[in-house]
């Protein structure tokens, strides 16, 4: 018997990409609302609890909404907004993190998508903090250069509108300088921190891709490892993933003109994890490369579906 999806919250951008990889399964059925009801509450409760699995791609008090309308014991969620991603009753969707994480998914009803930073930050610096080479306590800071699909449907307008000078496309800008980003709380919980990072995420002219960059000082980590030591143990740590990998340590033949091509991981479920390093100062940079639409975003919803279900964990994904 086919599997019931319903994607509550269609018209978004993450909603869209979603319902385009759903529409690759032959082994689900979509429950589908009326465009005129789609506001309707007592329509939503409906095909909410209709369904085996539901997507929500809406703003936090309207998925926190809809949560409360689903009264069907047997009906999974997979929440994409910020609502529950740090709430101790709910699963959070990083499978490749530990074999338990793993296992939570699969035997969870309440799943929260996580953000697109706090993936592969958390991607980053999640097999540190687990093997006590970073202190709980350690003075984190961390960028991101991403792309402005990230910010929905009237960010994606502003740098997309052809009328006259166009300011957002003029050179990358530094955003959240008020140092309270959205995702800092998952970064911290998730990867382990008892405090958050100090976090400046830039939006580039690129519409998506994205890669987030934690610089580590050897001075300051509780063990004493060096730049290809740190690259040794991540790479153990993601041994065998499908969708996580470790790239070659500092491999020049990765690089673009020397430098990192953030959009390499583009229309794809993968994390890429480099390291570089210099042994001489002392100083190393993790940084981790995904889709933020992808991997950031629809690519990890399916995932965690593929894993709820019981499917292949890489179905229809790449």
């Amino acid at each position: 018997m086919k599997k019931k999806i319903f994607v509550d919250g269609l018209s978004g951008t993450t909603g869209l990409k979603i319902h385009e990889r759903l529409s690759l399964y032959s082994e689900l059925e979509m429950i589908t609302i009326d465009y005129e009801k789609r506001r309707d509450t007592q329509e939503r409760a409906k095909c909410l609890n209709e369904a085996d699995i539901v997507f929500l791609c809406l703003p936090d008090d309207a998925a926190k909404e809809a949560v409360s309308l689903v009264t069907n014991p047997d009906t999974k969620i997979i929440d994409a907004s910020t609502a529950y991603r740090t709430a101790p009753d709910w699963t959070y969707g990083i499978p490749e993190l530990s074999r338990a994480h793993r296992e939570a998914i699969k035997n969870c009803k309440r799943l929260t998508n996580p953000g697109c930073h706090a993936t592969a930050f958390v991607l980053s610096a999640y097999p540190l903090i687990k093997n006590q080479v970073i202190a709980t306590d350690y003075p984190i800071t961390c960028q991101s250069l991403t792309g402005y699909s990230g910010g929905g449907k009237a960010l994606i307008e502003k740098y997309e509108t052809n009328e006259g000078k166009n300011n957002y496309t003029k050179a990358p800008r530094p955003y959240a300088l008020g140092l309270g980003h959205k995702h800092l709380p998952e970064m911290a919980l998730h990867a382990g921190l008892s405090e958050e990072p100090l976090f400046v995420p830039i939006l580039g002219n690129n519409y998506q891709g994205m890669a987030v960059m934690l610089p580590l000082h050897a001075k300051l980590l509780s063990k004493k490892l060096s730049a290809k030591n740190i690259h040794e143990l991540i790479s153990e740590h993601y041994a065998g993933e499908k969708f996580v990998s470790v790239l070659p340590y500092q491999e020049d033949e990765l690089l673009f003109d020397g430098a990192v091509d953030i959009t390499a991981c583009n229309n794809t479920n993968q994390a890429e994890i480099f390291v570089f390093g210099n042994e001489a100062k002392g100083t190393a940079v993790i940084m981790t490369r995904i889709d933020n639409l992808g991997k950031g975003a629809s690519g990890a919803a399916i995932q965690n579906m593929n894993i709820m279900l019981g499917f292949e964990e890489d179905l229809h994904l790449s």
